[in-house]
């Protein structure tokens, strides 16, 4: 085993780990990896960590934390140790998400338009009538090809026996893509032998991928629809995803100062003059894309959008509305949603989930909030949650009060033990940091998934929250045929 493995403490009788297996040996598609790591001396480490530290650096590969009185921009945690799937369990995986996010598709243009799930009782209409995401003023709406969430990201953890289930799934602006691709190049540059020794699946394609499923969305039909990325600007904390993609995919990064409405159709402002748009990709949220109809106060959309959506006069990906689906309340009903839809039974289960708006379960989160993780409806990025066992009694007593106060925001699960990856803690001693996956899913006239995703890891010692915002770095992801 590698010098660094050596000292390495799994503790599989506590925690799945991704490299060592319950009896202690290490898992068979990570041998090349542990074979090549014996080769490396710590001051082979420390040369690599200055090539991947130079590499961000002059990428400027960050991300913002709010909140913090410091420097708020951090360049992004990276840990030098890839995660490698097997093929055959990222098949799972694959089918697992193709099937949520057909489902998840099909629930949203239902409840925009007969509501038949809710009429036949399979989720209960006020929770989803009463969801802050729901957007009424939409019913009857058809985005193009039928389809809202033509850009998904599932988070996916594995419990103590290794099993995949889906943690949350991200449907308004998911994040994170970026990295993944960074990663990768940085990984190559730093790791190019290792790269050798596996088949490790491509993922470089993502941005013509993504251009693709924007493209097929165009209302009008021309050779090269035109297509913007709409983002809330420079102090967004993922602005430099924004422009990174903008980049990649040859399309102009835009403001809601660069648009214009005019004739219900949008343009936005070029050195030639105005150029219509047809597709938008947009990084605002709802709330903020037209003054006229959501906040009035909004600077980061642009007037009249939702009459020239409403018209058909441009694509918005992804549909207005689709926040709804990503309530973590109408998470719960997901495996439910898959029965009714598609007459299948989930490949990817969910975390159990109790619901504080029911009654029976609102009594058992009370009564154990110490062992649970409770979450609000509508938060993200690890904000507006409380993982019972690390909390104090002033936050659980402070959760209570505030769950009392409006049950429907708020969910409990159990506090599972993510799976554990070794992580180099310094440059000679590797640690056992728990992870989840967030693959990308893109839906245009076809579901593309590429392989692996960005695989988040909680780099505090012993914590379970893998966001970047609350002290979480990330990993390369390597799909490997066998």
């Amino acid at each position: 085993m590698s010098r660094f493995f050596e000292r390495y403490e799994a503790e599989p009788s506590r925690f799945f780990d991704e490299v060592i297996s319950h009896e202690g040996r290490p898992r068979a598609h990570y041998n090349k990896l542990l074979n090549r790591f014996s080769q490396f001396s710590s001051d082979d480490i420390k040369a690599r960590r200055q090539i991947l530290n130079i590499f961000f650096r002059n990428q400027g590969i960050t991300f913002t934390v709010y909140g913090l009185e410091e420097g708020i921009e951090r360049i992004f945690p990276f840990d030098m140790v890839p995660r490698v799937l097997p093929a055959h369990e990222w098949k799972i995986i694959e089918k697992g998400l193709e099937q949520r996010i057909t489902a998840l598709n099909k629930f949203l243009r239902d409840i925009y338009h007969h509501q038949k799930i809710l009429k036949d009782k399979i989720i209960p209409a006020e929770l989803v009538l009463g969801s802050q995401h729901f957007r009424r003023e939409f019913i009857g709406v058809n985005p193009p090809l039928g389809i809202y969430i033509h850009v998904a990201g599932s988070d996916i953890i594995r419990d103590g026996e290794g099993n995949y289930l889906v943690l949350e799934d991200n449907l308004r602006t998911p994040s994170g893509v970026s990295y993944m691709l960074q990663n990768r190049q940085a990984m190559k540059r730093a790791f190019p032998v290792l790269f050798e020794k596996y088949q490790v699946r491509p993922i470089e394609n993502y941005p013509q991928e993504l251009l693709r499923t924007l493209q097929e969305i165009s209302p009008v039909t021309r050779r090269e629809p035109n297509v913007v990325l709409l983002t809330p600007g420079i102090y967004n904390s993922a602005y430099f995803e924004h422009s990174f993609l903008a980049r990649q995919m040859g399309i102009e990064l835009t403001e809601g100062r660069d648009l214009v409405v005019n004739n219900n159709k949008v343009y936005t402002r070029t050195s030639r003059g105005l150029e219509r748009v047809d597709v938008i990709y947009r990084r605002v949220d709802d709330a903020f894309l037209d003054p006229l109809v959501f906040r009035p106060d909004s600077k980061l959309g642009v007037a009249g959008l939702i009459n020239a959506y409403r018209k058909g006069n441009v694509a918005l990906a992804n549909a207005i509305g689709t926040g709804v689906a990503d309530d973590k309340v109408i998470y719960s009903f997901v495996p439910k949603m898959i029965k009714y839809y598609l007459g299948e039974d989930p490949i990817l289960q969910n975390v159990p989930t109790w619901l504080a708006s029911n009654p029976s379960d609102l009594k058992y989160i009370l009564a154990n909030l110490g062992s649970l993780v409770v979450k609000a409806a509508n938060e993200s990025g690890g904000y507006g949650m409380l993982i019972g066992p690390e909390s104090t009694a002033e936050q659980q007593e402070k959760f209570a009060e505030l769950i009392v106060s409006n049950p429907r925001n708020y969910i409990a699960q159990p506090t599972i033990s993510l799976s554990r990856h070794p992580s180099f803690y310094n440059d000679t001693d590797l640690c056992g940091c728990h992870i989840d996956l967030r693959p990308y899913v893109l839906s245009g006239k076809t579901t593309t998934i590429v392989p692996g995703g960005l695989t988040r890891v909680a780099l505090k010692r012993g914590s379970l929250v893998v966001n970047s915002s609350q002290g979480g770095g990330s990993k390369d992801t390597w799909v490997v045929d066998e």
